[in-house]
């Protein structure tokens, strides 16, 4: 790949590495990695449970796929609007809002067990997405709050941080939801059920972390160095934009190829293998748990060896993985080849996070995570339709394939797409 990741300050930030860039961190930055921490807990539960909650109420896969498609389509279109607002209006708002009415809202779901109730959280809040402790369609002001103070050598190894902590509490959530399957006859006693243990866990975790934000300073975003010189500004902003648009395009392709089973796939795995929760919960919490290492492995290494190397190589041995998936006879294989896929897949998260931010300036940080967000819910909205559709008329493997080809082709195209690009991130 080049000049990627081959400059001065890689080798730098190699030398640093993410114990220097947590060190190096304000406390802003810190809490923000708490909070999103704390908030993986309950995605992980929901993550596994949540499908299995729907399955339970008799939906079949094309219903929870359409569900989830709303919640992709929601997210873009909220995303774009928080994330432009954001760079004008501050990040910290934004954020209050969204735990607020988590909390809220989850906390009215337990009060009602109305289905429509249910349906618009899902909607607003990504139920069932797996979101990595995202904040939802607000997590482009979180992003772009968690990269204004950051030096551009600590990005790559930060973001993994962050990453990392939130595969940790997405493991820990799994293992949570695991947990109440198997504690479900003591749960009555309290008039719970596994399900709604894990949206009490959702809403009080809102809730603390609303006050946790809540404590933080915000500096607004700086106005552009360039803005009293309108032709290098009118410069500058067209090379981010079109960076922006081919990061954009590249990760639909990405979004559709990843979606098309992800979401999916406890149903997946309760259908083909006649399994529930406290069997396929352990694995997911497994999967998560493994992956936070190995992000911060690759978030160190990407000041050595570059951001876009790492995310190649990583998803072209996912894809492999992937495709043997379904073939798998026994959960006990399927399972191997799902735990190793995954965890190839996930640990890049952090590092394609920093990767994105860093193709523009602070001041438009929010927007350029909007549209990645944008571009990657919009096709992710109808990757679960087409494969709930193809799991309701018995086809198991055709997903499965469809989705690798998706991801191979995002992984050859990252390179001759992104090139000129790479070598200006990657050797600030």
């Amino acid at each position: 790949m080049g000049l990627a990741g081959s400059g001065p300050a890689a080798a730098d930030a190699g030398g640093r590495g993410i114990r220097a860039a947590w060190r190096e961190a304000g406390a802003t930055t810190r809490q923000l990695v708490t909070v999103r921490a704390l908030r993986s807990i309950s995605q992980g539960a929901l993550a596994v449970d949540f499908v299995l909650y729907l399955k339970s109420l008799g939906w079949n896969a094309t219903a929870i796929g359409l569900l989830l498609m709303g919640g992709s389509l929601a997210g873009a279109g909220f995303s774009l609007l928080i994330g432009v607002a954001s760079d004008r209006l501050g990040r910290r708002r934004f954020l209050l809002g969204y735990e607020a009415a988590l909390a809220g809202l989850t906390a009215f779901l337990l009060l009602t067990r109305s289905l429509t109730v249910l349906a618009v959280a899902a909607v607003l809040f990504g139920f069932g997405r797996g979101a990595n402790g995202t904040a939802g369609p607000f997590g482009p002001a979180e992003q772009a709050w968690l990269a204004q103070d950051l030096p551009p050598r600590h990005r790559g190894p930060l973001f993994s941080l962050n990453a990392a902590a939130s595969f940790v509490g997405m493991g820990v959530g799994a293992g949570l939801a695991a947990g109440f399957a198997r504690l479900a006859p003591w749960l009555t006693g309290w008039r719970l059920t596994p399900y709604t243990a894990i949206f009490w866990l959702t809403a009080a975790i809102a809730a603390l972390n609303f006050y946790q934000i809540w404590v933080l300073p915000e500096q607004r975003p700086s106005r552009p160095a360039a803005a009293g010189r309108p032709a290098v500004e009118t410069r500058l902003r067209r090379e981010e934009n079109r960076d922006l648009v081919r990061f954009g395009l590249l990760n639909a392709v990405n979004a559709l190829g990843v979606t098309m089973v992800a979401p999916l796939l406890p149903y997946w795995f309760a259908v083909r293998y006649h399994l529930g929760a406290a069997h396929i919960a352990p694995l997911y919490g497994l999967t998560f748990l493994l992956a936070g290492p190995l992000s911060l492995a690759v978030g160190s290494a990407s000041a050595r060896v570059g951001m876009a190397r790492l995310i190649v190589l990583l998803r072209l041995v996912s894809v492999i993985l992937l495709a043997l998936l379904p073939f798998a006879p026994s959960f006990g294989l399927a399972g191997i080849l799902f735990l190793l896929r995954s965890v190839s897949n996930q640990s890049t998260f952090g590092v394609r996070q920093a990767f994105g931010t860093a193709l523009v300036r602070n001041e438009r940080r929010g927007l350029a995570a909007a549209l990645n967000v944008v571009t990657f819910n919009l096709p992710a909205a109808l990757g679960p339709v087409v494969a709930g559709w193809l799991f309701d008329r018995g086809s198991f493997v055709l997903p499965f394939l469809l989705s690798a080809g998706l991801q191979l082709l995002y992984a050859l195209l990252f390179e001759r797409v992104m090139g000129t690009a790479t070598r200006r991130v990657e050797t600030v």
